[in-house]
Formats: C-alpha cells, structure tokens, sequence
C-alpha cells in the first residue's frame, strides 16, 4: 500500500523535529486528475498502439511522457455500463447498469423532435440516488470536480445527473443518443439546456434521393453552425483557469469518435488529400452520410488529438501541468456501424474489427482499450506496462493515492503501484464481465486465459469457449474440449461473482451456477 498524502505530510512533520523543535512541514499538495474518456476508440487508433494512417502525434507526446498500459480493458462493450462501472469501481456481476437502456417505458423516447419538445424523453435509466460516484469520494477530499462531454446515467429531472453525483459542474449531452449528432439542438449546462445554433436535423436521417453523392452540396444539411465538441472543449479550458484554490478533478467524457462521422472540414480536407478518392457512405448503416467516410472518421480522431494537444499547452501554461495526473482511455472498442471502417484502420490492431469482435462484444477486440497515464517526476516518461487492469481500477487506485476510503462493495484494485513503478502490485484473480446485450454474453479473464461464453438470451445455441490469449490474442481457436479445469475455475468464480440484476432488462435467463462449467 502506497502511503497517502496525509502520511506524507505527517513523515515530513517528523523528520522536522530538531531539539524539541517543531517547524512548519509545507503543506503537500494533491495533484490534479484528470481523466479522459474516448467513445468507441478502437485499441489500434492511435499512433502509439501501431496506428499507421490515422495521426495523433500529441497522444503519442502523451504516452512518451507517461506510461503506456498493453493489457488495459474497459469494464463493459458499451457506453452507459462502461461509465457506471468506471465511476463505482464494481464489475458487471454487481453492477446496477449491465447495459444500455433508453427507459423507453416512458414513451418514444428515439423520436428527436419529440425529445426537444419534451425533455423528459431524454437520458438513461436513472442509477440510484444513493451510488456513490467518484467524483463524490474527491469532492471529501477537497477536489473541484468538473465534466464536460457524454452522462448516460440518468435523465433529466431526476436525482441522477452529474450535479447531483458529485460533479459542481457539467456541460455536455445528458443523453446517449442526444450525442449520435455533434450539432445538436442543445446541450445540458448543470441542470439547464442550452439552446444551440443548429437546426433540427435528426440522427439517421438518410441521404436526400435523388442528389448527386459526389456533390459535397448534398451534405451540406449535416455540417451546421454549434460544435458540440468545441464547445464542450472551451468549457473544461474555462473550468480549469478559473480553479485557482482547489485541486481539480475534471472527466472529460469526450463523444469522439463515435458516430455520426462529423469533423472540422480542415480535418477532414487533410484526410481527402491524404487517403484519396473514395466511395461515399449513404446512410445505410445508421447516422448520417459523409462524402468522404474514411476522411471523416480519421478526422474526428485527429481533432481530438488536437485538443489532447491544447489541454495539455493550457495546463502549462497555468502552472498546473507538473501536478496533474492525466490518464486517457476509452469506453469500448470500435464500432462496425454509421460508415466506418475498421479494417481499412486496422482499428483493433491484432483483434479483429469486424461485426461480432469489435464494439458491443467481450472478445478482445470489444473491451481491451488503449490507456496511457502521465504525471510529471511520478510516472516515468516513456515507460510500458503489460500490468492486467481494468476501468473499474481506478475507484481504487485513486483512493490508494489520494487516501479517501473506497467503497466496500468495490471490486477493483489499484494500480498505483504499477503507476509509479513500486514494488507490491496485486495482481487480478480474475477480470469479470457479464453483458446482456448482442445475444447475451459472459467473460472472465484469469491470467493468459479467457473464457467466452455467447448467445446466451438468443435463439442460438450457447458457446463454450476458451482461448490463450498469450498465444492466441485474437481469440480464433477455442480449447475449452482440451482444459475442463480451467473451465471449473471460471465456473467457480462466476458462481461467487455474479448476483441477479436489479432490473429485469439486464437479466440473463441461462445464467445460473455452474453454467460456464456445462
């Protein structure tokens, strides 16, 4: 256990004393924390983890200066239990979010229009007033806590808002799919929408029949005035300048680069000269159409490591970069839909892009995510972690530096010592995710072994599968005939682990004990 600041003060204290004299100990100062959340980043996009087309020199600057974490995962394939999971430090077995819900009990809650009418059709099923959150264990200790960028843990006008969870301020979208547009008609500004200068055009709205798909005229519908990046951007730029008392915690849950495939045409003009001609995307896949696809989506990627690039600039300039912890991750991996293209991207790196590996699935190449850690003269710069950890690690690792009392229905464990290169890591048992969504699904990682377990609420017929990820990281032969006792020790763990959902839509019927053992 790494000591906490307060034991840190009182060791100077001591050393201090000299013939029955006491003086003053500076007072220590807590680092700033800064934690930056990507939506649907891919394990292979950025240039740091093998990315060869797209371009995200200051995320690599970033790694140079920090470390880099080879076998980091989220905590689920998808947004919302994704960001439950990271801000209470619990696994999908305890978790209260085990997946996306739009709480369409309430009416037509993906009508767009009927959502700007109605703002009580926006958000999330609401987690309980009662979880406790991140933000709320830094705020005890004196923390300013800031978020700009993608909620999705509960709808307006109930207890479960960011300003009601521990955060003093928010700015960004309330609701996940207020976020598959960048130009929407408003954001949220703490508890009040902010009506932006964009007209209404909904998410999905197809490509206008009839118009030339090589006129970039005919998309001019889907690039409007208000970006809600730039916006959000300038927000976590004014929170921190004006944070001159307290140490800051900000989670920038940035939307990027999830779809629509929406950039600034500078971005996406380096691209079109970059990658050249291409095949326009028509909408067919959900969102919005784009000339340029391929140009786009690096685009957003790129533009996002830019502002990587100006946050980073800013916190210099303010003085407060040498005491700031800035750790960058994303919620899952890359998505197959709205016109993307990971295998021209090679998104997931050795992992597989395609439909059934990538985003909403627990084989590698939907929930090992890229994550990088900087903090000046504390994490050595240019440093490589091959350290098994996961999102919901860091309720722990936090509280293993800065000293408050995590949690003690938590399941993670920190990871500082890995960050600052001590001796004494603990190592994970097991990594743990169960997922109703796509089928149905459960894994469980025990060191180099990986039990999957698919198709457990479809009309298929449940898999049972086992894989080294040591020798075979892209998951493509199952041993699970060869090895039954690795096979009991999942099943024994997910015996122990899981507990029924709480809500009837995250229930898994199949589940039960000694199901991965069958």
């Amino acid at each position: 256990m790494k000591p906490t600041f307060s034991l840190l003060l009182c060791s100077l204290l001591i050393l201090g004393c000299k013939e029955e004299q006491i003086t003053e100990a500076p007072k220590l100062q807590k680092p700033n924390i800064i934690y930056i959340l990507a939506d649907d980043l891919g394990y292979g996009e950025l240039g740091v983890y093998g990315q060869e087309k797209i371009e995200t020199p200051n995320i690599v600057a970033l790694a140079k200066s920090g470390m880099l974490f080879t076998q980091h995962y989220t905590s689920a394939p998808v947004c919302a239990p994704a960001r439950y999971m990271l801000l209470t430090g619990k696994h999908s077995g305890h978790a209260y979010i085990r997946g996306n819900d739009e709480w369409g009990v309430r009416g037509d809650v993906w009508d767009y229009r009927a959502m700007a009418k109605d703002s009580t059709l926006e958000g999330q099923r609401p987690i309980p007033s009662n979880t406790v959150l991140l933000p709320q264990k830094l705020k005890e200790q004196g923390y300013a806590t800031g978020m700009v960028g993608k909620w999705g843990l509960g709808a307006p006008h109930t207890e479960s808002i960011p300003t009601k969870m521990g955060f003093d301020f928010f700015f960004g979208y309330n609701c996940q799919r207020q976020a598959h547009t960048y130009y929407p008609l408003h954001l949220y500004h703490n508890e009040n929408r902010v009506h932006l200068q964009n007209d209404t055009i909904a998410p999905s709205t197809r490509f206008p029949e009839g118009t030339d798909p090589n006129d970039p005229s005919s998309y001019t519908d889907y690039t409007l005035k208000d970006y809600a990046p730039d916006l959000m951007f300038d927000q976590m730029i004014n929170f921190i300048s004006n944070q001159k008392k307290d140490p800051i915690f900000f989670y920038w849950a940035t939307p990027i680069p999830h779809n629509a495939i929406q950039a600034p045409q500078r971005w996406v003009d380096y691209y079109k000269k970059k990658f050249g001609p291409e095949e326009p995307y028509l909408g067919d896949k959900g969102y919005f159409p784009h000339q340029n696809p391929r140009a786009g989506y690096a685009a957003m990627i790129s533009y996002l490591d830019e502002n990587v690039g100006k946050l980073i600039a800013h916190l210099k300039k303010e003085g407060l970069y040498e005491n700031t912890l800035i750790i960058f991750s994303s919620d899952n991996g890359v998505t197959f839909t709205g016109g993307t293209d990971g295998e021209f991207f090679n998104s997931s790196g050795p992992f597989g892009e395609e439909r059934g590996k990538g985003k909403g699935f627990v084989y590698e190449g939907g929930i090992r995510v890229p994550m990088i850690a900087s903090w000046p003269g504390h994490i050595q710069a240019g440093s490589k972690t091959d350290h098994i950890s996961v999102q919901y690690d860091v309720m722990a690792t936090l509280s293993d530096l800065i000293g408050y009392e995590k949690p003690s229905d938590t399941d993670g464990i920190s990871f500082l010592p890995t960050l600052l290169q001590h001796e004494g890591q603990e190592e994970h048992e097991f990594l743990f995710w169960e997922f109703p969504e796509y089928g149905g699904q459960v894994a469980i990682r025990m060191g180099d072994w990986k039990v999957v377990r698919q198709h457990l609420k479809d009309e298929e017929s449940p898999t049972l599968e086992l894989y080294n990820l040591q020798t075979d990281p892209a998951e493509t032969e199952n041993v699970a005939t060869q090895h039954p006792e690795i096979l009991e020790k999942a099943a024994a763990i997910f015996a122990r682990e899981h507990t029924n959902a709480e809500t009837e839509r995250f229930r898994i019927p199949l589940i039960e004990s000694g199901l991965l053992g069958s």
